[in-house]
């Protein structure tokens, strides 16, 4: 018996595979890089091997090495990288904030608008790109010619993403998302004020059943896979509100469908409802305030500002925290003027 939870319909923000087996009773002794090769469809016997070295293979809940011998009864996991994307990606001089960079990692505080991987109707112009023009610039012998992803965030979405320089690194790394031990924070603005201080949101994540551009929170997990979101309140603006938010899964879209679950859209979200004035009354002048935000910050209010995790080679825990970006602070200092000062916003 199997279970898989792939990415092949980019549900999720996470670029790695799992499967899971339960080995017949009847199996004679077999080593599990076979066995499992025999088990999952297009894999090589060296990603697999890969895979056991980075600790990814479990048996029974305790990682195993390559040649070990599965027995009947064993429960049998494995955590990969989801294969390379059949596209051809060519060196763009695309401006990239690296932050820090190493012999297996490079990270990029990715600006508003940069399309992190070529897909349908963007095939190019992206953050691949621009790294595969980096790596060329300086001299590096990156075997794909572009890094190897192992999370990704929404075009629209600012801040840091992670990316290995190596399939060894990758793959350790794709691990820790998978234990959730990957620390992720953002900051979001959201229409609406809270009655709590702090709270958690959860509710499967799928593509909706009416339009496929977005996701939509299933609360009964009849549809979708399971997501949890915690988050605290930073400021409150009124109308508006600061929030952090903190992923324990990593779906697509996660926070953007979980605040429009609770009634708090991201501000200026096209697709989730936040690009409407939701809150407050329609007077001119508070209207014409909302709108003229909006011209500045002309995406959803979401930055990916905190990124930890334990380095793939030295062990090491890394910690990197990113400054909002202009148009998010530059909104964030208006409504704070707005919530001081409201009375002159009205007719």
């Amino acid at each position: 018996m199997a279970e898989e939870a792939q990415d092949k319909n980019e549900d999720t923000g996470e670029l790695f595979e799992h499967f899971r087996y339960e080995v017949d009773p009847g199996q004679s002794p077999l080593r599990i890089d076979k066995y499992l090769q025999s088990k999952i469809m297009n894999v090589s016997r060296n990603k697999i091997q890969q895979a056991a070295t980075a600790g990814n293979i479990l048996v029974n809940e305790k990682a195993v090495k390559q040649n070990y011998k599965v027995r009947p009864n064993d429960v049998v996991s494995i955590v990969m990288t989801s294969p390379p994307r059949e596209v051809e990606i060519f060196a763009q001089d695309i401006p990239l904030n690296i932050v820090f960079e190493d012999d297996d990692i490079i990270i990029v505080n990715k600006q508003p608008e940069l399309v992190v991987h070529p897909a349908h109707g963007h095939f190019d112009s992206t953050l691949l790109n621009g790294l595969a023009m980096h790596f060329e610039k300086t001299s590096q012998k990156i075997e794909n010619g572009f890094g190897y992803l192992v999370h990704r965030i929404d075009k629209n979405t600012s801040g840091l993403l992670l990316i290995a320089k190596n399939e060894p690194a990758q793959t350790k790394l794709a691990k820790q998302f998978f234990d959730h031990t990957i620390e992720r924070k953002y900051q979001a603005l959201v229409w609406g004020d809270f009655d709590e201080e702090s709270g958690t949101i959860e509710g499967h994540i799928g593509r909706s059943l009416k339009d496929r551009r977005v996701m939509t929170v299933f609360p009964d997990g009849e549809y979708g896979k399971s997501a949890i979101s915690h988050y605290k309140v930073l400021k409150r603006f009124g109308y508006v509100s600061l929030v952090e938010c903190q992923l324990e899964t990593g779906r697509t879209h996660q926070i953007r469908a979980h605040f429009r679950y609770i009634g708090h859209p991201l501000f200026n979200d096209e697709h989730y409802g936040g690009d409407q004035i939701l809150k407050g009354t329609t007077f001119t002048k508070y209207k014409q305030f909302v709108q003229n935000c909006f011209k500045i910050i002309p995406r959803q209010s979401l930055h990916a500002y905190i990124l930890g995790f334990e380095h793939p080679t030295t062990g090491k825990m890394m910690m990197f925290e990113s400054e909002l970006p202009e148009d998010m602070r530059q909104v964030i200092e208006k409504w704070d003027n707005y919530s001081s000062h409201r009375e002159l916003f009205q007719d």
